[in-house]
């Protein structure tokens, strides 16, 4: 049986994931700047920021392309 793998970069990853990854690399302070949404700069937190992000399809999508950059950064340095 061949072996299919996903060409897409989220496949099989979770918002929260993603959202905690670039907190994790960035912090909220960096993540606002970088993202400048309400959820990053005031009181962040990553549930509150997956509730804001569950509900707004145009942020959320900043926030997923923000992700593959940062992860296909680390891929060029590996």
């Amino acid at each position: 049986m061949e072996n299919l793998k996903s060409k897409d970069p989220l496949h099989g990853i979770t918002l929260q994931k993603i959202v905690q990854q670039l907190v994790d690399h960035y912090g909220f302070d960096t993540l606002g700047e970088l993202i400048k949404i309400k959820c990053f700069n005031e009181n962040p937190t990553v549930k509150s920021s997956l509730t804001f992000l569950r509900k707004t399809d145009w942020a959320r999508k900043k926030v997923e392309d923000l992700y593959v950059k940062t992860i296909s950064k680390f891929d060029n340095i590996n």
